[in-house]
């Protein structure tokens, strides 16, 4: 491992790559810090501690911080996730989105610069819905001042077209996919105050109060639940079902052609972290509005139901009964797996494809055989795949809900960062082997 780094630094491309990803990302950790005039920080630094249960803590991890700092980057790349999530999903609904993706490269950047526009527009809307929020709320410094929110919009709007920016270089000239890279650096950034927050609450007071033995215990689970977690992630990324495939022989002039086999490799986790993040989201979305309102309902049935959605009253013996929010949300997670999947895998066109190349799989007739084979095979491994998400995720929610433990990083972090860094080290392997170098992973 060691020397496979030492070999990577000693290429020329691999090493200026690193460093040019290495430099922007200390420039997105100082953006972060950089607060955006016109907010009264005593008075948003009050109102952000004073929310009930984390209907924020999801957003702000996302941001590496920068929400609760209120900086330039505090809207961050999010309006560029759910741009990009949603300029997929038309591609199904309208037929010209859909031949730019068929286009290839030319169509590809056509999607990317539509993807762009509509990212700034998302961020437009989602920093002026903010800035007339904190308005209401009183914590824009000039209350009622349209220079201050247009201020405010226009640095929340700046900072996010930036960070895309940054996230297209970072692709470009560096290492990896630099939107995945921007997010996995904020998140990470989050982990060593969620660590000191673990160690202070089960680890040091135990120890102080000479329960010795309880604050070892303590260490040797959390340690073992995170490890878990981390091996439970690469399991469910890596895990994948070969369906064999067999092309027959052809006769084209003298030669014979054909006759090879091989197969397609059906991840289970095929929608990878979308059905999290779209449950989420959509769990989170009315709690937001609710508190950016000032309205949290009460003792009402709507003050009820908001609790219900908060993941932060979910799994807490003192309040079990808003843990029905908790099978919402398990039900939403295998929802939109099937969901997600069935608009990124087609069986019909993969056995068309098949039948086209003179391909089929043994045992099954080409054409709506196979289709009905791929849909059952599909089917199964995406349950498989969503139970597997629903584990990794629940299990933060649960520690965070029955023991207390106030933590911003989850299932759905720590399937983003294992995730981005295994694909960021085949990059590095895949440039590596080309100059015959041993990688990382062998």
């Amino acid at each position: 491992m060691l020397e496979s780094v030492r070999n990577a630094f000693k290429i020329k491309e691999i090493r200026t790559r690193l460093l040019v990803t290495f430099i922007f990302l200390i420039l997105i950790r100082l953006g972060c810090q950089l607060p955006i005039p016109g907010f009264n920080r005593a008075y948003f630094h009050q109102w952000f501690s004073s929310l009930t249960g984390d209907s924020f803590n999801f957003f702000n991890a996302f941001t590496g911080g920068s929400f609760e700092n209120m900086s330039i980057f505090a809207l961050n790349i999010t309006p560029y996730i759910t741009s990009s999530i949603i300029i997929q999903l038309l591609t199904i609904a309208i037929p010209a989105l859909e031949e730019m993706q068929r286009n290839g490269e030319e169509g590809r950047k056509m999607l990317v610069s539509i993807t762009r526009y509509v990212t700034v527009g998302l961020s437009l809307i989602e920093s002026l819905a903010m800035a007339i929020g904190f308005n209401n709320q009183g914590i824009l410094e000039n209350r009622n001042n349209a220079l201050t929110i247009i201020m405010v919009v226009l640095g929340l709007t700046a900072g996010s077209a930036l960070l895309m920016w940054i996230g297209e270089q970072i692709t470009e000239y560096g290492v990896g996919n630099g939107i995945s890279i921007v997010l996995t650096i904020n998140i990470i950034s989050r982990l060593p105050g969620d660590m000191n927050s673990l160690y202070e609450m089960f680890i040091r007071d135990n120890y102080r109060n000479g329960r010795i033995l309880i604050a070892i215990i303590a260490a040797i689970v959390i340690l073992a639940v995170i490890i878990a977690t981390v091996v439970l992630v690469i399991l469910l990324n890596s895990a994948e079902r070969k369906i064999p495939v067999q092309y027959a022989k052809k006769v084209l002039g003298r030669k014979v052609v054909g006759g090879n086999s091989t197969h397609i490799p059906l991840k289970v986790n095929t929608a990878g972290v979308i059905p999290i993040i779209f449950a989420s989201s959509l769990m989170q979305f009315p709690i937001v509005i609710a508190q950016l309102l000032g309205r949290d309902g009460g003792t009402t049935l709507w003050g009820h139901i908001l609790r219900a959605l908060n993941s932060g009253n979910w799994c807490n013996p003192r309040v079990p009964q808003y843990s029905i929010g908790l099978l919402v949300y398990i039900v939403l997670v295998i929802f939109f797996a099937y969901f997600y999947t069935s608009i990124t895998f087609n069986p019909l066109e993969v056995s068309d494809n098949l039948k086209k190349q003179g391909g089929f799989i043994p045992g099954i007739r080409p054409g709506k055989p196979t289709t009905e084979y791929l849909t059952s095979i599909l089917n199964y491994i995406i349950f498989i795949g969503a139970v597997g998400l629903t584990i990794v995720a629940v299990i933060p929610i649960f520690f965070n809900g029955f023991f207390g433990a106030d933590v911003s990083f989850g299932g759905t972090s720590l399937i983003i960062i294992v995730g981005v860094i295994l694909e960021t080290i085949n990059q590095i392997e895949a440039k590596m082997l080309v100059r015959n170098y041993k990688g990382f992973l062998s």
